[in-house]
């Protein structure tokens, strides 16, 4: 089984190339303060507005927080990145040049001590995302990315962010009502599972549902800059405002299911 180990620091939906300019410099701020404190970073999908791997270029935006990345993975930490709706496209840079573990979900294994199931969120409600199936089965089609390399890069990158702009704007319109059912559905199904991660919604959220299981979220770094830190003992959910602790917004012990049962 995967372990991550503690404290284990979870952040989504960054969405670097259309996030303000200060978003991003607090966000490295934020990894380049995680040296020395974390034990592991795990990136839940979208850390990018649009990312796709030429042979021999890559996008332009986030540049120095891929920097900050690798500064932080050469320290020791490991680093999980979870593919996202906009930021699919990965291979060798991320994982060679940068050092991220990067897979397309789901993960299963233990965050921090937590038996964990781990998922950028797209595509997962039922109904609301059948259309968004059928197109993510085309666009993640090895023959699409063959396909798409033949466009030069600024023209590539133009249409790729031109055509995702409607998925990164706005916060869930159900609220993340649906990938909360989502999760409520998988801890039910698998009773080993203790903790359900999702970004996508940008609703960050932090709740024991039915059956003692809890469904994090760590929202949006372009609405609010939360991210999710998790111990053996608890996982919080906390803002960044520029100190080493950040700021707690709400924390859940790590109690055993069968005690909530």
């Amino acid at each position: 089984m995967h372990v991550l180990p503690s404290p284990c620091y979870v952040i989504s939906d960054a969405h670097l190339g259309f996030a303000p300019a200060e978003m991003e410099r607090r966000l490295i701020r934020f990894l380049r303060g995680l040296q020395g404190a974390a034990g592991s970073l795990v990136i839940n999908g979208d850390l990018f507005e649009f990312w796709f791997e030429w042979n021999r270029v890559i996008p332009r935006d986030g540049w120095r927080v891929l920097a900050a990345l690798a500064d932080l993975r050469e320290s020791g930490v490991p680093i999980l990145m979870i593919a996202g709706n906009h930021d699919c496209w990965g291979g060798e840079t991320l994982r060679e040049d940068v050092g991220v573990e990067y897979v397309y979900g789901p993960w299963r294994g233990k965050l921090a001590g937590w038996d964990t199931r781990l998922e950028h969120g797209d595509g997962l409600r039922d109904v609301e995302d059948r259309r968004y199936r059928a197109l993510r089965t085309v666009i993640r089609h090895p023959w699409s990315m063959r396909a798409f390399r033949w466009f030069h890069p600024d023209w590539g990158t133009a249409l790729a962010s031109h055509s995702s702009g409607a998925s990164r704007s706005y916060s869930a319109r159900d609220g993340g009502a649906g990938l909360r059912d989502v999760a409520q559905r998988t801890l039910l199904s698998d009773p080993s599972v203790e903790l359900v991660v999702f970004g996508h919604s940008h609703v960050a959220s932090l709740e024991r549902l039915q059956g003692g299981g809890i469904y994090a979220n760590a929202g949006s770094w372009l609405d609010r800059p939360t991210y999710l830190r998790l111990t053996p003992e608890r996982i919080e959910l906390r803002e960044d405002d520029g100190s080493a602790e950040g700021l707690d917004l709400h924390t859940l012990d790590h109690v055993a299911q069968e005690s909530l049962s």
